[in-house]
């Protein structure tokens, strides 16, 4: 019954899986913005539901324990925040990078005699990956909307302090106050390139932080179940309601100490430029 149990929580966990991978934004068709996020947000709920359940599962079917199992889900809910993240850190460098190509091809095409909208129109299907549904986005956007507020649609879809500032000189650039925008576009191309290098440097350093993080949950995990699989009667105290209790506040203390650990390892992006300015005005 407990092989039976494991094996199911693996086989619901697989197919959560599957889900996921069948709902990935890059498979949908074009759509509306709330479209694309609200695909994004549903497959990676399910690749975090996909890790939890089974890892519940197992530990459940292994201690009988209530308090342990949901400590255990937790755990796999939060696994790619607190031991992985290397994929959202490439990411968030390859998406500033990309900022900063773009920015280099608008400086380029203006510098061939080209209008701005034109030649938005012209680098949407040649952006970078990384940004190339947002550009694509502003693109459509131009048919319908003034430019200054497809600008600025586009600096709600980016989300990225770098692209404020790219934002901001286009928007002033189409009220017709900037002469010198590809010299502007430039600067923020280079701008945007020294704050990539200043995040590798930052990831580099603190490389140690993350593993260190990996090596404690690792270790405990492994050192927890070693104990209920091998000596089960020293941590039978745990099986009764003062004991979960007990078991529930260390849990809880392991947690916000991993989280602590891990947030320290986290590279802090400075406050973007437009959302500051729209809180301003409207205090």
């Amino acid at each position: 019954m407990t092989a039976l149990l494991a094996m199911l929580g693996f086989g619901i966990g697989g197919g959560l899986t599957l889900l996921a991978s069948a709902l990935r934004p890059d498979d949908q068709p074009a759509g509306t913005r709330i479209g694309a996020l609200a695909a994004s947000l549903m497959a990676g709920a399910w690749a975090r539901l996909a890790r939890a359940i089974p890892l519940a599962g197992v530990i459940l079917v292994l201690t009988r324990w209530p308090v342990a199992a949901l400590g255990a889900g937790v755990l796999g809910w939060f696994s790619t925040d607190l031991l992985g993240g290397k994929a959202a850190r490439e990411q968030g460098v390859a998406r500033t990078e990309a900022i900063a190509t773009w920015a280099e091809m608008l400086r380029d095409t203006i510098s061939a005699a080209h209008g701005l909208e034109a030649a938005i129109t012209a680098t949407a299907p040649v952006a970078p990956d990384a940004i190339r549904p947002e550009i694509m986005f502003l693109a459509a956007d131009l048919e319908r909307v003034p430019l200054p507020v497809a600008l600025r649609r586009l600096a709600e879809d980016l989300g990225h302090p770098i692209a404020d500032l790219v934002v901001a000189a286009l928007v002033v650039a189409a009220n017709g106050s900037v002469r010198e925008l590809a010299e502007l576009l430039g600067t923020l191309a280079g701008s945007a390139r020294d704050e990539v290098s200043m995040q590798l440097r930052v990831e580099a350093a603190r490389a140690r932080m993350r593993t260190a993080v990996q090596v404690i949950t690792v270790c405990t995990m492994a050192m927890a179940l070693g104990l209920v699989v091998l000596n089960p009667t020293y941590v039978g105290s745990y099986g009764s309601i003062t004991g979960q209790v007990v078991l529930a506040l260390i849990a809880g203390c392991w947690g916000v100490a991993l989280w602590w650990l891990s947030s320290m390892s986290r590279f802090q992006t400075p406050d973007r430029f437009l959302l500051a300015a729209g809180r301003e005005a409207g205090a």
